[in-house]
């Protein structure tokens, strides 16, 4: 007996010095990324030449062919077996002439210009424009109770502010973003004629902020404007006092759909080339910026885990792909064509890990997965926690992306990185989403989380 105690104990501690090995190396390995990163990176020029150069990309749109033609091209230069663009099909909206939106012949402030812009899926006010009297409503439930003989020839304007004490800026936007994504069709059904929404930012400012909103018919419309939050507190505060009227003026208007892509390189796996493990972003941005945070900073980050893997010569154990998708921002096209591509071939991702909340300081990694295997997925990533945690970072729950949520049928585990939160509505799908708002630093660190991550993954699997 005593003899197999100290033969158990022998095993044990065996187990435990091969364990503390791993660990080091795994930090050696994961120090050596960081390095490779911060001192080597590509990230923040590619982003400057996507953005600088290709700017503004909405699906449909010049700026989108342009950007996929850009990446083709850098992928064809970054050490992929295989490069090819995946056809999609994307909706093709236009925003037209520079939109005009006015209060007009005030009793206090006479005639007013309001910084506005046409939400994307607003529809056309013809020519001439319309003008009609503003009514304000916090949501859409006090618009309904109004009924439609309050709101029948009347300029809806939607003005409930993004909370400002929700710590997590996405928890805010969450709260107060129906009112731009349904706000518009439940107004016209209820017989108005325009929509103002108030910017989706908690910021006080100038500068309106675009984003999607979503009508059943293509065909019935009306014109959809997102203010800034100062001209809707300006508004909100001259109705109080006055019955006010704005003058909306919008060419906005759909056009058919348009042939688009999806970026693709692919490194085969050394030694489990069926498991495959995805880093990607968004490759379409609004039209009205250089979508520098939404999402040049993510497709920027995800091709840099590949130049890290070529930088260390270090050939994947796993397949590793990298996806530029095209058409999040309205539509999805670009998501939905990979998943249902990759569920035919019957693929299996083990992983995947989507950048979309900005290049700002990473905090970690958010995650999601299939029910039944999630608490195991999990519980093995949290488990790197130790390696992750002098960068700062943790692994929670709480989502991936929206891009890489349709691969949870295929039981791997999702990843969304999650940098800092604060200033991100500061831009998000605002005119001043711009190069020149990116830290280097700060996207070269995401990078490295994303690459940290990949080299764990890509080792022990899933």
């Amino acid at each position: 007996m005593k003899k197999i105690t100290i033969l158990l104990l022998a095993f044990l501690g065996l187990q435990i010095c091969i364990s503390a090995q791993a660990t080091d190396e795994d930090a050696l390995a994961i120090r050596e990324i960081y390095d490779v990163v911060l001192s080597q990176g590509d990230c923040y020029e590619t982003l400057e030449y996507l953005t600088k150069e290709v700017g503004g990309r909405l699906s449909g749109s010049p700026g989108a062919a342009a950007a996929v033609d850009y990446g083709q091209q850098k992928f064809e230069t970054m050490g992929f077996d295989s490069v090819w663009l995946q056809p999609c099909m994307v909706p093709h909206w236009e925003r037209g002439d520079k939109e005009i939106i006015k209060i007009v012949s005030s009793n206090m402030i006479g005639t007013q210009a309001l910084n506005g812009v046409a939400l994307g899926g607003s529809g056309s006010s013809g020519d001439v424009g319309v003008a009609a009297e503003v009514i304000e409503v916090k949501s859409l439930d006090e618009l309904k109770s109004l009924g439609a003989a309050k709101v029948r020839g009347k300029i809806v304007f939607y003005n409930r502010p993004m909370d400002p004490l929700q710590i997590s800026t996405f928890a805010a936007y969450g709260g107060a973003v129906d009112q731009r994504v349904y706000g518009p069709q439940t107004a016209m059904e209820y017989g108005a004629v325009a929509t103002l929404v108030r910017s989706m930012t908690t910021r006080l400012d100038d500068v309106p902020h675009s984003g999607v909103t979503v009508f059943e018919d293509r065909e019935k419309t009306i014109p959809a404007i997102a203010i800034s939050t100062n001209d809707a507190e300006l508004l909100s505060g001259l109705l109080k006092k006055e019955p006010v009227r704005v003058y909306v003026r919008t060419t906005a208007h759909w056009m058919p759909d348009k042939l688009s892509y999806n970026v693709i390189g692919e490194i085969k796996g050394s030694t489990h080339p069926d498991e495959i493990i995805l880093v990607g972003g968004h490759l379409d941005s609004w039209d009205l910026n250089e979508g520098a945070h939404d999402d040049g900073a993510g497709c920027v980050q995800a091709l840099e885990v590949v130049h890290v893997f070529n930088t260390l010569k270090k050939r994947p154990n796993r397949t590793l792909r990298c996806v530029w998708f095209m058409n999040e921002e309205n539509g999805q096209a670009g998501a939905k064509e990979y998943a249902n591509w990759s569920n035919e071939l019957g693929e299996k991702h083990i992983a995947a890990i989507e950048s979309d909340r900005g290049g700002f300081t990473p905090r970690g990694f958010t995650t999601e997965a299939d029910e039944s295997v999630y608490k195991i997925h999990l519980k093995k990533a949290k488990s790197w926690e130790n390696l992750l945690s002098p960068y700062g970072l943790t692994i929670k729950t709480g989502g991936s992306g929206a891009d890489v949520t349709r691969l949870k049928p295929q039981k791997g585990l999702l990843f969304g990185l999650a940098p800092d939160s604060q200033r991100y509505f500061d831009y998000h799908h605002a005119t001043n989403d711009t190069f020149d708002k990116v830290n280097k630093r700060e996207l070269e660190l995401g990078a490295g989380a994303m690459s940290a991550l990949v080299y764990l993954l890509d080792k022990y699997g899933m």
